[in-house]
């Protein structure tokens, strides 16, 4: 039976060092003539879309879709510059995972992100692994996680062209986000401490699987394959 893996992008399989929020932040600056940003707001887990909105209404600025048109076509232009600049990096046992994965001829991969579209083609390029996913549920039109995972199940079986069932489906993530939007869609998940979210707090929201970090993968291996 095939099995689907969706992975998250920002603390799961890589570490930006903040080169998204950095670009999205400045792009923020530069289009509107801003000289200083106001308050914080919350990235982790999030679509860049509900971010997008928040910072948007933060300044006092319209929210509306031309000027969040305005504001992601500023965030792409700063992102690959801003992940030149930082010192990010694959996460631990990534690249070997997704080869092992990706070889496996009943497993699919793609993606279940809070980033846009193109976003995540950005970064996921300047790491060299783009190239293993082929579909998912993107950030660009949704103001909650949940319903990204119901458009990465959208998105997995117009692919795949079959009728997947939830129970085929892997999340794998590091937020508690990514944890409840793989129950919104009857997934099972694995969440990783390789983000902003310890051990502990993952715990609380009942993982089918936990794992500190992808360098020994056996455990999810042994689940996925059950």
């Amino acid at each position: 039976m095939t099995k689907v893996c969706l992975f998250d992008i920002d603390g799961t399989l890589v570490s930006t060092s903040g080169a998204g929020k950095a670009a999205l932040e400045t792009a923020l600056q530069i289009t509107f003539g801003l000289t200083e940003l106001r308050g914080t707001v919350d990235y982790s887990g999030r679509t860049d879309l509900a971010i997008t909105c928040d910072l948007l209404r933060m300044h006092e600025l319209p929210d509306d879709p031309a000027t969040r048109r305005r504001l992601h076509e500023a965030y792409l232009q700063q992102l690959p510059l801003q992940l030149a600049r930082k010192t990010g990096r694959v996460l631990p046992g990534i690249a070997d995972l997704l080869e092992r994965l990706g070889a496996h001829g009943d497993v699919r991969l793609g993606l279940l992100t809070g980033n846009l579209n193109e976003g995540a083609k950005v970064k996921l390029g300047h790491f060299d692994l783009m190239r293993y996913f082929p579909f998912g549920g993107f950030g660009d039109d949704h103001l909650h996680r949940d319903d990204v995972a119901r458009a990465a199940l959208q998105a997995t079986r117009r692919y795949l062209q079959t009728e997947i069932e939830p129970e085929q489906v892997w999340v794998i993530g590091d937020t508690p986000l990514d944890v409840q939007c793989a129950r919104a869609i009857g997934a099972r998940v694995l969440a990783v401490a390789t983000g902003m979210h310890p051990v502990a707090e993952l715990e609380a929201t009942r993982p089918d699987l936990l794992l500190r970090d992808l360098a020994q993968a056996e455990p999810f291996l042994d689940r996925l394959f059950d």
